[in-house]
């Protein structure tokens, strides 16, 4: 072997796989990477935006292992694998009951958050294990934050450690399927859209265990002085229409086909457990006191380090994923200490920033004009139970609320959607009451046909005088979130859509997308907590103008490529949050100029070293964000964005909708074919019923 520098460099081709061992003269464990060469779908990316990402994965490396197999292989399709779940009875993994024992390729996720002003920075490591008696391949579809950034991802058996490229999506899966069919084991994490992801791990042999270490930053929802982390822990049970084929099925236990979808999820039955239980520790460094916290959904136990930082972890009493994980925590004065973070580029020449913007003080004093409420609540078949109780529990608290110059409708929708009335009527008592009893009748059942729901609340005459203001009550539960978004982008006008999510693991990236594109605002509301407090503070924000049309001016700092591109509306309480790239050093101010109402608000920002604070997350954050502005874009203007998301997404070592992390271990061949495909089955979400929402196999 020749040494470069302080690196060895060595070559070995073994059946069809190319390894570039480096070993470090400190005795750092060696890595493996290879060379690659395009498949005819990666040539729309550019060899020098190939060649950033690899040596940023070679980078990171240095402690790790990565293994590619190198093209040319055999092209060919490759062997699928078995449509049927074949039912493994030996040393089964999972908890005694009654009825059934479930077999449980999945054995534990363990998720480790640090939260930093509103930057948030999770690690989750998923455990497979084969407790069979055969090689198996484990197949996983669960959720992640939909503003997500997955930037990192490395496979762990034994002590090797192989970490994962960012390859085009029909690349990656041929090199799993390849590695697969030649009895290496290897991962593959795709994703089906930005909140929902598939995790494959083929080759499992019996007895051995395979972690897959997964890290993901983001920005947390900052609200009214509270900031909001959430982990989401189970895919709800989704709605696909009459005739498609894309979205996400629900499905039993074994009953796999029976949705037609391309993407599946099985769900247990209420009689049926298995052994995958999840651990949550969130280590909280605000900055600022913290004041109150608390946990919507689950029981936890938290440890005080000082003031404005504490430790947080799900109590082991309460560690079944069937909701999401929601903390909540107050901080003392009115903002976040740190109002901007960067990341600073390698030449120091630059780098990404993000950054808080707070509604001026001005919107507080301005009132509202009438308004023209339509409530749409969702009375399909997934509603049924405690989440129907709390949609109808909010409309009525909102009735009460309203001001006798207001109107309003009432819309529900499941397989169909009829209105209240011929018209919005006056917010009279006696209407209000007459709102309220017809609110009771209703009852759940049926399909999620949000479409028609849409149409119901949007197509009637829009009354000049008043801003109509429609209220999404729902779990959006749907596989058809495009369809949806793009309708709701057509007929908006002059609406505004304000979300309201009902439930313990809701849609929240349909639910966000319907607030951003309707320059509304979105709430969630779970089963366990009240809802008349959630929607006193709906109309505590629509009590005050907006700040539409804004515009952000940076002087003193060189700015390009800001996102979102399209500012959404400012409410009072509710501060955005924008990124971008900068030039030279980060200072100067920053002005937010909008319109509230027939007036013009400006507020400036001056920029100090006080408010600024460096942090890592910062480039994969922005470039998550431009790719988020790209989907938004597709929405608003139909064009085709495929290879500007390819592009950002493989520079920057990103997950996305068109592209995939693979890795393969490539030391040792597994004996046998790749074994019987195992579909990690899930518990329905807490307060849904199995009944009105999976389907089962005749």
């Amino acid at each position: 072997m020749m040494k470069i520098g302080s690196w060895v460099l060595a070559f070995l081709a073994v059946a069809g796989i190319v390894m570039l061992a480096a070993c470090g003269t400190n005795g750092a464990r060696s890595y493996h990477t290879g060379s690659v060469q395009p498949y005819a779908p990666y040539a729309s990316v550019s060899k020098s935006t190939r060649d950033v990402a690899d040596a940023e994965a070679i980078r990171r490396a240095a402690t790790e292992e990565l293994w590619v197999i190198q093209k040319p292989l055999d092209l060919s399709p490759t062997q699928a694998p078995p449509q049927k779940d074949d039912k493994i009875t030996t040393g089964t993994l999972a908890t005694k009951i009654e009825n059934e024992m479930v077999p449980v390729p999945l054995k534990h996720t363990d998720v480790k958050a640090s939260l930093t002003g509103y930057i948030a920075t999770t690690k989750v490591t998923q455990q497979f294990h084969n407790p069979y008696s055969g090689k198996i391949e484990a197949v996983y579809v669960f959720p992640l934050p939909e503003n997500a950034a997955v930037n990192e991802f490395v496979m762990t058996i034994g002590e090797r450690k192989i970490r994962g490229i960012i390859r085009e999506k029909e690349e990656a899966q041929k090199i799993y399927n390849e590695a697969r069919s030649q009895g290496y084991v290897a991962s593959l994490l795709t994703q089906e859209r930005p909140n929902i992801f598939t995790q494959s791990v083929a080759n499992i042999e019996p007895g051995k265990q395979i972690d897959i270490n997964i890290t993901y930053y983001h920005t947390m929802t900052y609200a009214d002085g509270w900031l909001e982390y959430v982990f989401p822990m189970v895919v709800g049970p989704r709605y696909n229409p009459v005739g498609s084929t894309d979205g996400i099925g629900a499905v039993g236990v074994g009953s796999r086909g029976a949705s037609g979808q391309k993407t599946e999820v099985q769900y247990l039955k209420p009689t049926q457990r298995s052994g995958h239980d999840i651990a949550v520790e969130v280590d909280i460094n605000a900055g600022v006191k913290i004041e109150e916290l608390g946990s919507v959904n689950h029981q936890i136990k938290r440890r005080d380090v000082s003031e404005d930082r504490v430790v947080v972890q799900l109590d082991s009493a309460d560690n079944v994923p069937n909701k999401d994980f929601v903390l909540r925590y107050r901080i003392a004065g009115d903002k976040v200490k740190t109002a901007m973070f960067v990341q600073r580029d390698e030449k120091g020449k630059g780098g990404w920033f993000t950054l808080m913007l707070v509604p001026p003080a001005e919107l507080k004093s301005l009132e509202r004009r009438p308004v023209e409420m339509v409530f749409v609540i969702d009375t399909s078949g997934s509603m049924s139970g405690a989440p129907i109780e709390q949609a109808k529990s909010a409309t009525r608290r909102a009735l009460d609320l309203m001001k006798p110059d207001d109107t309003f409708q009432i819309v529900r929708f499941a397989g169909d959607a009829s209105q209240m009335s011929e018209k919005p009527l006056p917010a009279t008592m006696g209407n209000r009451l007459r709102g309220a009893g017809y609110v009771n009748t209703l009852t759940e059942g049926g399909g999620t046909e949000m479409l028609k729901g849409i149409s119901a609340a949007l197509d009637f005459p829009h009354d000049e005088n008043r801003t109509r203001v429609v209220a999404f009550l729902t779990d959006g539960y749907i596989g058809n979130e495009a369809q949806i978004l793009t309708a709701l982008h057509e007929k908006l006008a002059d609406s505004r859509v304000f979300s309201f999510g009902v439930g313990t693991s809701v849609n929240r990236y349909l639910l966000d997308s319907m607030a951003t594109i309707g320059n509304g605002a979105v709430s969630y509301l779970s089963i366990h907590e009240k809802a008349a407090p959630v929607m006193e503070k709906f109309f505590e924000r629509t009590a005050h103008p907006a700040l539409a049309n804004i515009k952000v001016e940076f002087s003193g700092m060189k700015v390009a490529e800001v996102y979102p591109r399209k500012m959404p509306d400012l409410f009072v309480g509710r501060p955005i949050i924008v990124t971008g790239r900068f030039e030279g050093e980060p200072r100067g101010d920053v002005a937010i100029i909008g319109a509230a109402g027939k007036e013009m608000l400006r507020t400036n920002i001056r920029l100090t070293s006080d408010d600024i604070a460096d942090h890592s997350a910062i480039r994969p954050i922005w470039a998550r964000m431009k790719i988020a502005d790209l989907g938004d874009e597709t929405i608003r203007t139909g064009r085709d964005v495929r290879n500007d998301v390819k592009k950002v997404a493989i520079e920057h070592s990103l997950m996305s909708q068109y592209t995939a992390f693979v890795a393969v271990d490539s030391s040792r061949k597994t004996e046998g074919t790749h074994g019987t495909t195992v579909a990690v089955p899930v518990p329905v979400p807490d307060g849904v019923k199995y009944e009105t929402t999976v389907e089962e196999k005749k």
